[in-house]
């Protein structure tokens, strides 16, 4: 089986070799990387690693699609080799680590659980920052381990999803949460489940982007989500811009609307060894290793120039002030909900096409 996870990045290269390391250990066997515009080198990192035949790495140059540098990746990726010859995809963020609760933790495991599948929902864990002030050159995954209540109400992204599916041209193209470009006469076969293993209905095979609220949706798999980092890797984040529109400069309301520190999850260290042992190999090459330390090596130099902007140092000073957020309980979230689910289920927007 070929299992492929396609990357966009951009100036994250100190995170790189734990999420590739991280991914081989679940067991994806070929991954197809986007970046843009590195000023931290991580795009050299890529090209060594390529060379080294880990991955395919691709500039991803502008012009950009209307919808954002992401998708302009994800078009070309449906034009890429790799893709026409993967049995699953799933596209992620460097943020973003596939966590399976099955077996010995693989994407084996969770396909065995659910062999009828067409596509599979990893619904988002939120992973807050837990007072993390400065960045460490260690494992986010063993960093940060606080994390959203299983079962939330609200804010709508806490039930976002990546989608797993399989590549047998139901759909043709890779989308950024869900894939795009459904094929009419397979489309109504289609099996779609969520990851608690429960079949999902009909509507999800056209459009959807986030798992039903007020349930648990991580039983059997999830993606941890690490959206946040160090207070210092968040203020980095803040002046790179969003990942779908990098213009947009992120502030106070995306950090209150993901720093869920409610309960503790360590369940993805259970591949913590064979990640260990697969990024320590990686390390071994000397080319490597060296971007790699020059990648921690300008997060701090970054960070020191923008402590110069009063902009980003006081956004530094709220991020230290600020409590962690809340979730709201289900009578609270009450007068919010159906509004957002109704705009979601009405707007498929460029993940449909």
């Amino acid at each position: 089986m070929r299992a492929l996870a396609i990357l966009t990045q951009r100036n994250e290269g100190a995170f790189l070799l734990e999420w590739l390391a991280h991914h081989r250990a679940v067991g994806f066997t070929d991954f197809l990387v986007f970046s843009n515009d590195c000023q931290d080198g991580s795009d050299l990192m890529l090209d060594r690693l390529a060379q080294m035949g880990e991955l395919v790495h691709l500039p991803n140059p502008p012009p950009y699609d209307k919808a954002g540098i992401q998708f302009s990746a994800l078009k070309a990726a449906a034009e890429h080799p790799l893709v026409a010859a993967a049995d699953w995809i799933l596209p992620l963020d460097i943020d973003e680590f596939v966590n399976i609760h099955l077996g010995d933790h693989s994407l084996g495991a969770l396909l065995a659980a659910l062999p009828e599948a067409t596509a599979i929902t990893l619904t988002w864990r939120l992973f807050g920052n837990a007072g993390v002030v400065l960045h460490e050159d260690r494992p986010v995954t063993a960093t940060f381990t606080r994390a959203a209540p299983r079962v939330m109400h609200w804010p709508w992204r806490a039930s976002m999803f990546k989608t797993l599916y399989r590549n047998d041209g139901t759909y043709a193209k890779p989308g950024i949460h869900r894939p795009r470009a459904p094929d009419p006469a397979r489309l109504e076969r289609a099996r779609w489940f969520d990851g608690a293993g429960r079949a999902l209905p009909a509507r999800f095979r056209r459009a959807g982007l986030f798992s039903p609220f007020g349930r648990d949706n991580h039983t059997l798999a999830q993606i941890n989500h690490y959206p946040l980092g160090s207070m210092q890797d968040y203020v980095l984040k803040a002046d790179r811009g969003r990942a779908v529109h990098a213009d947009q400069r992120l502030g106070l309301d995306y950090w209150v609307e993901r720093n869920f520190n409610t309960e503790e999850d360590r369940t993805i260290l259970a591949l913590a060894p064979r990640m260990q042992a697969e990024r320590d190999r990686l390390l071994a090459d000397p080319v490597l290793a060296t971007r790699h330390r020059e990648a921690q090596a300008w997060r701090h130099r970054h960070f020191e120039a923008l402590m110069r902007d009063e902009e980003m140092r006081a956004l530094m000073g709220r991020l230290m002030m600020a409590p962690p957020s809340r979730a709201l309980s289900e009578a609270e979230a009450r007068p919010l909900l159906a509004h957002a689910i109704a705009a979601q289920q009405q707007r498929p927007g460029p993940e449909a096409g």
